[in-house]
């Protein structure tokens, strides 16, 4: 008898819904400029939002809150709609009311406290069945939230058009709506039109979080009121009550505020909200709108690394206006100090792109910005905040004789003559000075896969160009350590690889490469990850193809897959020993150095699998070898004097090489 009438409910539900129509989820996420969480969660969440499969069920307002705290900066993404974010947070008195609560046993508590977080539909994440959500944060935006968000019909269908005045200052909406099924609201209903941009990139991040790039930015609400310097309200006012077919329309003129970046970006976003129970029920976009004649410049195409103090630029202008461009002026600048102006003559139909060679210019080794500003544009130009962009690059004429050795014991990173390329200004390399190879712990290379959900990121960190032409053998070893975060079998596939390149960049060649298990040096860790003295292991990398190589560049490539964090010490690029080193990452030999430090005599117990001849090499920072001795090794352990009494003060690289293997690990001495 129960199925019977579930089934006969099912279908009466069935017939209710079925008039009503498809729901456009709206997904609000209050995160902030000085969040580092934030600067983790949004390139992920940005991409899983412009997918394919989601632009059709929800469409995003991103308000850049406070949390936790606000950007010093004269100018910043908060700064420039506070009084609309503090309202719509819940910061000010006359807040919206949004309360928060992290999961659905916390006790509430008035405004949003804590980013990033999220509103789907004005509802929590987590109350939203078969979304997947454990709670409020915003990582939690996912392809199965927003399905379920919107397989919930709404009473209502909105369309929403939008026109440029001519003087592409300010736009006006049109908005008309339909109620599909009686409705009455628990609260004021209201419709609310906040504008959009639809992607923000700075040069320079505005918060201290790293992040640049920002998608779906609120920037500013159509119709507020205040009450002095304080928004108090919101949106315009819509009957309480609907019947089937029951229909409103209005215009609002939305001008534009001073602070718009680039008004290509600019969109509309619409909803239904009833502030009684704080839920959306319907959502709408009015999309980016081109401009009559727009000029944007897109790229800058110097690489990360140049080979020569002189060099020919070439920029590429891109026309997303509807007016086809026949001239423009391109005026380059080097760090600053105008160039020539090259003037482009042609026709640039809407869409098309074109790549200028600009004139040499003439650099010095070392960092440097090169940048690019378009004017002068056929008929006028309407948009000109986009018409500029900067690129950096680092110039590196000099080769510097090998060997190389790097401790990351000295506080400046990337350390002289090194270089790091972070192109998504997100989570990457940097010094951890509390870490060490082997528990050492006077610092070591850092690479930040906890905090990177942009999964696929590749950060590089350069050695100094190398000039190996004294070096017939050489082989690069370095100590890593690395733990996933989750284990098997769904363990992430977070990657290591070391390239080479002998043509300055143009091809390379990878020589190592571990991703995952084979790079884990610890079991699976869901906090983050700071490895002990027994969670490391050293990687010996033949480089026989580049012996005496005169220009040799080197580059620890990592690639996020959103697992746990890497470190890598005691990098060193240097001759190889008598004693061939294998290329290989495990080791049939291992041994301890006590005491250390030291201001004497320190006592290696080196513990062999196998019996034969070892090396015990000591090298110091600048990778001279100042100790040298074979020793005979036996099963087991054994114990060896090593007399640092005529060493200077510093640290030094202790190796035991020998054919069943070897091992790095630094010794520190003291006078």
């Amino acid at each position: 008898m129960k199925k019977n009438l579930l089934t006969l409910g099912l279908m009466i539900a069935g017939m209710t819904v079925f008039a009503q129509s498809p729901r456009l989820s709206l997904f609000e996420e209050f995160t902030g400029e000085n969040c580092p969480p934030c600067a983790s969660t949004n390139p992920g969440l940005n991409i899983t939002l412009a997918s394919p499969t989601n632009t059709t069920k929800v469409v995003a307002i991103k308000w850049q809150v406070p949390i936790p705290s606000a950007p010093t900066n004269t100018w910043s993404l908060w700064k420039t709609n506070q009084s609309e974010i503090q309202w719509r947070y819940g910061a000010s008195p006359a807040g919206y009311g949004y309360m928060s609560a992290w999961t659905s046993t916390t006790a509430p508590t008035s405004g949003i406290n804590s980013a990033p977080q999220a509103r789907i539909d004005g509802e929590h994440l987590w109350a939203i069945p078969g979304g997947g959500a454990a709670n409020d944060h915003a990582f939690y935006g996912s392809n199965a939230l927003f399905a379920a968000a919107s397989s919930y019909t709404s009473p209502f269908s909105i369309s929403m058009n939008r026109a440029w005045n001519p003087t592409f200052t300010a736009v006006t909406v049109t908005v008309n709506i339909q109620a599909t099924a009686n409705y009455t609201s628990t609260g004021a209903l209201v419709y609310r039109l906040v504008m959009i941009e639809r992607h923000i990139n700075f040069a320079t991040a505005p918060g201290t979080n790293g992040e640049k790039d920002f998608e779906d930015v609120a920037v500013k609400s159509y119709p507020t009121t205040q009450s002095g310097t304080v928004t108090t309200s919101m949106g315009t006012a819509m009957a309480s009550a609907w019947t089937v077919g029951q229909t409103q329309s209005f215009t609002i003129n939305c001008v534009l505020p001073s602070y718009i970046r680039d008004k290509s970006e600019v969109a509309f976003v619409g909803f239904i909200q009833d502030d009684g129970n704080k839920k959306v029920q319907q959502a709408s976009l009015a999309n980016i709108a081109g401009l009559l004649n727009d000029a944007k410049a897109i790229s800058a195409n110097i690489g990360a690394v140049v080979c020569s103090t002189t060099l020919i630029p070439t920029v590429t202008v891109k026309n997303i206006g509807s007016n086809a461009i026949t001239a423009f002026t391109v005026s380059p600048a080097l760090d600053a100090v105008a160039g020539p102006n090259v003037v482009w003559t042609g026709n640039l139909a809407a869409g098309a792109s074109t790549t200028i060679p600009m004139n040499m210019l003439t650099t010095t080794a070392g960092s440097h910005t090169y940048s690019y500003n378009i004017s002068g544009v056929s008929g006028g130009e309407f948009n000109v905040s986009n018409n500029k962009l900067s690129q950096g690059f680092i110039c590196s004429p000099t080769y510097f004789a090998g060997p190389v050795v790097e401790p990351f014991t000295a506080v400046t990173f990337p350390p002289a003559n090194w270089t790091l390329v972070n192109a998504n200004a997100g989570p990457t390399w940097s010094r951890n000075g509390a870490v060490g190879a082997y528990g050492s712990n006077t610092g070591a290379a850092k690479y930040d896969f906890y905090n990177n959900s942009a999964n696929g990121d590749a950060d590089d960190l350069y050695l100094p160009p190398s000039d190996l032409t004294a070096i017939n053998a050489p082989v690069l070893s370095f100590d890593v350590a690395y733990a996933p975060y989750t284990a098997a079998p769904n363990m992430e596939v977070d990657k290591l690889e070391v390239k080479v390149s002998t043509d300055c960049g143009a091809n390379w060649a990878t020589v190592f490469s571990q991703a995952g298990a084979a790079l884990a040096t610890s079991p699976n860790v869901t906090s983050a990850f700071v490895p002990n003295a027994t969670q490391w292991k050293t990687v010996n990398v033949a480089l026989t193809s580049y012996s005496n190589a005169p220009q040799v560049l080197v580059k620890f490539v990592a690639t996020s897959d959103y697992g746990n964090n890497m470190y890598v010490d005691n990098i060193n690029l240097a001759q190889a020993n008598p004693t061939s080193i294998k290329n290989n990452v495990s080791s049939n030999v291992s041994f301890d150095l006590y005491p250390n430090p030291t201001n004497g005599e320190t006592t290696l117990n080196i513990s062999s699998v196998l019996s034969g001849n070892a090396n015990v090499v000591v090298i110091n920072t600048l990778g001279q070898v100042v100790f040298s001795k074979q020793v005979q090794l036996a099963v087991g352990v054994n114990t060896i004097q090593l007399d640092a009494k005529e060493f200077a003060s510093g640290l030094y690289n202790v190796m035991v090489e020998s054919n069943n293997g070897s091992m790095v690990k630094k010794l520190t001495v003291t006078k």
